[in-house]
């Protein structure tokens, strides 16, 4: 193993729900097997007193160490469970990934190495699919930001950017001092049911603004990122797109100059109207996926749309 530093790394998860206990198992073999040693895993679980019990028998049973399970019989929804998992946590960056990805190997030894200044408080990692079966594949690289994944970006390097993405992340354990932690009135509250503004982007600019300090994206800290049918269904398109557009005009409200222009949103548009012009010739070739991604353009443009236009609050 090589690193340029020793820093220790506390993992945050959390979850509410046995509907991803295969997923999570994954994910915690994962865990086991990081090349990184100095880190410690916390494992948040919201109200499932099965799911609890089945996580700590997963645990003895193949032996995962540096790992707790952290119960509460509250309901959290993902920002304060996450501000749970931060209470607990001991090491000098704490990470976060969601409940159903799945660490490179050297996913820990990556995220620890981007700390290489102290002008960064954040770094973000690459998030690639993992499809839940080969029918899902349709869908462009551009729009993967509806899946949370990072191949709509084209970044190939270590770059600063705006904000961290949540289901790869992590920060310096002082970034969350004085109570700065997860805002409650952001993220998501239950499977795909969200607040206005994201927690990631929310929390990303905020702490920009206090410490005056940096979010890098690496691409070298990599995550498999689970796509469910769900994820492409009709209901999950317009809400996520509508949650982008109320999340990019209030947030660009409450944080002008800490998110900066639209560079990241102008990137993904010109690759949409690219889409777009290729799908005639496509249309002969392949019909029934250009008819796809014609109606995945129109829903989700016009979601984005009226998301910004009418947020929220």
């Amino acid at each position: 193993m090589s690193t340029n530093c020793n820093l220790s790394l506390s993992l945050v998860i959390t979850s509410y729900t046995t509907e991803r206990l295969n997923d999570i198992y994954e994910l915690l073999d994962s865990v086991k097997e990081q090349t990184y040693q100095n880190m410690e895993t916390i494992f948040v679980v919201e109200r499932s007193d099965e799911l609890r019990d089945k996580l700590n028998d997963y645990i003895k049973e193949n032996q995962i160490e540096r790992i707790r399970v952290v119960f509460s019989d509250k309901k959290l929804g993902l920002s304060m469970a996450r501000n749970l998992g931060i209470e607990n946590a001991k090491g000098d960056i704490i990470g976060f990934v969601d409940d159903d990805v799945v660490l490179f190997p050297d996913w820990a030894e990556e995220m620890v190495k981007a700390f290489d200044s102290d002008s960064i408080i954040g770094v973000t990692g690459a998030a690639f699919p993992l499809w839940e079966n080969d029918s899902l594949k349709w869908l462009p690289e551009s729009m993967y930001w509806l899946i949370s994944c990072t191949g709509w970006t084209g970044w190939k390097e270590k770059r600063k950017v705006r904000g961290a993405f949540g289901a790869n992340m992590a920060f310096r354990a002082d970034a969350f001092g004085a109570g700065n932690k997860f805002s409650p009135d952001t993220g998501y509250t239950g499977g795909f049911r969200h607040q206005p503004i994201s927690d990631d982007l929310e929390y990303s600019l905020r702490i920009r603004r206090e410490t005056k300090k940096d979010i890098f994206y690496t691409p070298f800290a990599q995550v498999w990122h689970r796509v469910s049918l769900q994820r492409l269904s009709i209901g999950f398109l317009v809400a996520r797109s509508h949650q982008v557009g109320c999340t990019r005009r209030l947030i660009k409200k409450m944080y002008a100059e800490e998110f900066g222009n639209f560079e990241q949103e102008n990137t993904v548009t010109k690759d949409t109207l690219k889409l777009l012009l290729q799908l005639p010739s496509e249309l002969f070739k392949k019909p029934a996926i250009a008819m796809k991604k014609f109606f995945l353009v129109v829903t989700v443009s016009l979601s984005i749309g009226v998301g910004y236009l009418l947020p929220y609050r």
